[in-house]
C-alpha cells in the first residue's frame, strides 16, 4: 500500500511496458469481435513529471525523456507515443505521462471496455476522476488478485490483462503464480502481459520457468539500462506473455533494439520462447 507510481512515471520501464502495451492492443484491434482490457495495478492512470514525487528522482528523463527525444523511431511505437502526445497537447514541453489506463483507452473502440482494479485509496479515487463518466471504462478498488477472479472470464471472451505488481512483497513472484494459474483456469483463451523487475537474475529464471510449467505458448521480452552484476538496483525488466498474438515475436524484434538505443541500455535486451526457461532454471523455493 505504500508504492506510489507516481515517483516512477515515465521511466524506462514504463517505456517497455507501455510500448508492448499498444502493440498489444493495436493486434487486438485486428478483429472486428470486441475486446476487455483488465489492469489490475492501474495506478491513478496519469502523472504529473513537473510533480513532488517525479521531480524527486527524475525517472522520466532516461525514459520518455529520452525516447522523445531521439532520431526516427519505428512506426510500432505510434499507438504508444500518440497515447503520451495527447496528453501534452497544448503545453511547451512535456509534463505529463499517461499511465497504462490511457493507454488502453486511447486505443479502445466505441464497443470495447476497460477494467481497472487499484488498492490504493487515493489512487484510486484519482482514477475515478480521471475516467468519471466515460461508460466504457470501470473502476473497482480491490487487491489485484481478487480482481482477476473477480473479472474474469468478461463477456466480451477476447481481450488482454495487464498485470503490473509494485513488487514491495518479498514473495510476490510465488503471489503472481499462484493468481495466474487461478486467472487462467477462469479465461484460458486470454492475453496475459506480466511485468517483473529485474534486480538479481536467478529469481527471475526461476519465476519465468515455472510460469511455462502453466501450460500456455508465452514470449518473454526484456530491456535492461545496465548490465545485472548489482542485485541493489533496477538492473532491467521485463514482460511475459501468454498467449501471444500471432507475428509479435516479429513486431518485438524490431522494437526492443530500437528501444534499447534510444534509451542507451547498455544491458541489452532479451526476446525468447518462454518454454525455454523450463528445464533451465531451478524453481522458486
Amino acid at each position: 500500500m505504500n508504492y506510489r507510481h507516481a515517483y516512477h512515471a515515465g521511466n524506462f520501464a514504463d517505456v517497455l511496458k507501455h510500448a508492448v502495451l499498444a502493440l498489444l492492443l493495436e493486434h487486438l484491434r485486428l478483429k472486428a469481435a470486441p475486446f476487455c482490457v483488465v489492469d489490475c495495478h492501474a495506478g491513478t492512470g496519469c502523472y504529473d513529471l513537473a510533480g513532488i514525487e517525479a521531480g524527486k528522482t527524475g525517472e522520466y528523463r532516461d525514459g520518455i525523456g529520452r525516447l522523445l527525444a531521439a532520431g526516427p523511431l519505428p512506426a510500432l511505437l505510434d499507438g504508444y507515443l500518440a497515447a503520451v502526445r495527447a496528453v501534452n497537447a497544448g503545453e511547451p514541453e512535456l509534463r505529463y505521462y499517461p499511465g497504462s489506463p490511457l493507454i488502453a483507452r486511447s486505443l479502445l473502440r466505441p464497443d470495447d471496455r476497460l477494467l481497472l482494479s487499484e488498492l490504493h485509496p487515493e489512487d484510486s479515487q484519482a482514477l475515478r476522476r480521471l475516467f468519471t463518466g466515460d461508460r466504457q471504462v470501470v473502476v473497482h478498488r480491490d487487491d489485484a488478485y481478487a480482481a482477476l477472479k473477480a473479472l474474469l472470464p468478461p463477456a466480451e471472451r477476447r481481450g488482454l490483462v495487464l498485470i503490473d505488481p509494485p513488487f514491495e512483497a518479498t514473495d510476490e513472484f510465488r503471489r503472481l503464480l499462484r493468481g495466474l494459474g487461478q486467472a487462467l483456469r477462469r479465461w484460458p483463451t486470454g492475453i496475459y502481459a506480466i511485468w517483473y523487475p529485474i534486480k538479481d537474475r536467478q529469481p527471475v529464471e526461476a519465476f519465468l520457468a515455472e510460469l511455462a510449467l502453466l501450460g500456455r505458448p508465452g514470449l518473454v521480452a526484456e530491456l535492461c539500462r545496465f548490465p545485472a552484476d548489482s542485485a541493489e538496483r533496477l538492473n532491467g525488466c521485463g514482460l511475459a506473455i501468454l498467449n501471444p498474438p500471432w507475428r509479435l515475436d516479429e513486431a518485438l524484434a524490431t522494437l526492443l533494439p530500437a528501444l534499447a538505443g534510444a534509451l542507451e541500455a547498455k544491458g541489452g535486451t532479451r526476446l525468447s520462447q518462454l518454454d525455454r526457461a523450463i528445464d533451465r532454471q531451478t524453481m522458486l523455493s
